[in-house]
């Protein structure tokens, strides 16, 4: 059965992050408790044109599963890298992207070597410029933000300034930057729609939602790779024990993270950020099994759950069709058997 356990304990990190936000004027959130669209948004017709900086990691992968399933929703027009150069080199020879970019501007020649022959190849961009260049190409309409920690911002930032709209998953961006990045947004008219399965869960949870309505956001936890470990045994884990999620098929950082708890921290402070919820109206329950991805409770005391397999491929999909839904084949999307 599905199980939720309250975590009672706040964090004191996050109390004095309260207390500090109380002497600043907050930014405006990205959804200010609901999530209305717009009469004049249209839905997109054809291939959605997307971005994916970060495509050799977790979320880059997963989003280009994305895309090799729905061939005729979305079409790849630029890739950023870090340095996997094998893998970089056959995702554009399968998704045939316009622009590349490898972080590390010594493979840049390697990148080079290994598309030799390819027809039609990519204009390549090593170094910083070429994440900047794939994050504003000219043709895209989403960008995938999956690159990792705090290098995530100034191409976030530059897709903005682009008029873009953010695939979020990079939650440092907001964390760290984000005073400055929603701002940005409002004045470019840009949507930044949550990747991470807890804040996607939200965002469609107010859907529509009455201005006012919302009272509390519960963000769930599964607990991490250590949630029945006794006490005792914490000293002796290594790195390999923090990286065996239960649950989910993620990067190296966030499930280490996971295994701490820290990410729900930080998942906290991307909450607020997001849809204005106060920090003293965030709470965090345990609930192993990864089914419920957060909930909201309303004025009236209801509660509103998202539910779905632990997947990160659907938090991603709905960011790329966002404000439609996109059918999947039951062969590859695993679907809920309640009863």
């Amino acid at each position: 059965g599905i199980s939720l356990k309250r975590k009672e304990n706040r964090c004191p990190l996050l109390a004095k992050r309260s207390i500090h936000c109380s002497v600043q004027q907050s930014p405006p959130p990205a959804w200010p408790g609901r999530a209305v669209l717009e009469p004049d948004r249209k839905t997109w017709d054809g291939q959605k044109p997307i971005s994916i900086i970060g495509s050799t990691g977790s979320i880059g992968t997963q989003t280009l599963d994305i895309v090799a399933e729905n061939p005729d929703k979305f079409k790849v027009v630029a890739l950023a890298a870090g340095s996997n150069v094998t893998l970089l080199a056959d995702q554009i020879k399968t998704f045939k992207p316009q622009l590349v970019s490898v972080r590390n501007s010594a493979l840049a020649n390697e990148l080079r070597e290994a598309l030799s022959g390819v027809e039609n190849k990519p204009e390549i961009i090593p170094g910083e410029e070429g994440i900047i260049e794939a994050a504003r190409h000219p043709d895209a309409v989403t960008v995938v933000t999956g690159i990792v920690g705090c290098a995530g911002l100034k191409p976030t930032v530059a897709a903005i300034e682009a008029g873009k709209d953010i695939a979020l998953a990079n939650k440092e961006t907001l964390i760290a930057g984000g005073p400055f990045v929603l701002p940005l947004a409002q004045k470019h008219n840009v949507k930044i729609l949550p990747a991470d399965s807890e804040h996607s869960a939200i965002f469609q949870c107010i859907q529509g939602l009455p201005e006012g309505a919302l009272r509390r956001i519960i963000l769930t936890a599964s607990g991490g790779a250590f949630r029945d470990l006794p006490v005792e045994k914490l000293k002796d884990v290594k790195v390999a024990d923090a990286l065996k999620h239960p649950n989910w098929n993620m990067g190296k950082k966030i499930t280490v993270d996971s295994a701490t708890l820290f990410n729900k921290g930080l998942e906290v402070i991307e909450a607020h950020y997001l849809f204005g919820a106060e920090y003293d109206d965030i709470d965090i329950v345990i609930h192993p099994q990864s089914i419920i991805h957060s909930m909201i409770e309303t004025q009236d005391s209801s509660v509103i759950a998202q539910l779905g397999w632990p997947d990160m491929r659907l938090p991603i999909l709905y960011t790329l069709s966002w404000p439609d839904r996109i059918p999947c084949s039951e062969i590859t999307w695993p679907r809920l058997d309640l009863c």
